[in-house]
């Protein structure tokens, strides 16, 4: 009998799980005009050090169900009548954002260097907008940024760490409420309730306090994981 119920509540949360995804796609696309599509599921599998697997073709997937896969990155809308055809043929899919252009970019590092990162932002007074975390990196979303003036940026640092990574044009970011093969995907800082769009900060204005938190963290803050 416990069996039985055990098996029925995990079939609600399952249930409630994929419900939580379309919603919070549709909500993305449609209340924020952000682009998204589906990424690779996971699909269970005792081969592997975190018992999932990707699936995409790829066995040996170095980020399982955190990258785009049929359909491509390119496919990426705002339309609410193709994602809710997306999510209903694929419910377990997780939730990618397509960054640049008119969408957020996004900046992230490892989880420990991003918690020394935002400390030190707060300590300063600084204006952040939405953060994404998974128990490996931070995302912290920034305003759309193009590539030569990111590069600037960067030339004028002394070195930067190569645990940083920028999501800009032609790139991509789990959203919650996904979940990859190192975690569930959630709002370290959620937007604010009722947002008609959530406010986001140059990347000027967070870029420092990043590559200060990177270099000052050992080995970056954690392995190099999506």
């Amino acid at each position: 009998m416990r069996e039985i119920l055990g098996r029925r509540r995990r079939l609600r949360f399952r249930r409630k799980e994929r419900t939580a995804r379309l919603d919070a796609a549709v909500a993305f696309a449609v209340e924020w005009n952000w682009p998204v599509l589906p990424g690779a599921s996971l699909r269970a599998t005792t081969r592997t050090a975190t018992g999932a697997a990707c699936s995409c073709p790829d066995p040996d997937c170095v980020v399982p169900g955190a990258h785009p896969y049929d359909p491509g990155l390119l496919a990426a809308t705002t339309d609410e009548r193709m994602i809710r055809w997306w999510w209903t043929r694929r419910p377990d899919a997780p939730v990618l954002l397509a960054t640049g252009g008119g969408a957020p970019c996004a900046v992230s590092l490892p989880a420990v260097a991003g918690a020394r990162a935002l400390a030190a932002l707060d300590a300063t007074g600084m204006r952040l907008g939405p953060v994404v975390a998974t128990p490996t990196r931070w995302s912290i979303l920034v305003a759309p940024y193009g590539l030569e003036r990111l590069g600037e940026l960067l030339y004028a640092k002394d070195s930067v760490p190569s645990s940083l990574r920028f999501h800009g044009e032609g790139g991509y970011l789990l959203l919650p409420p996904s979940a990859a093969a190192t975690g569930q995907v959630r709002w370290e800082r959620a937007p604010l309730a009722g947002s008609a769009r959530p406010w986001l900060p140059d990347v000027e204005a967070v870029v420092d306090a990043l590559v200060e938190a990177s270099t000052s963290t050992p080995g970056g803050g954690s392995r190099l994981a999506y």
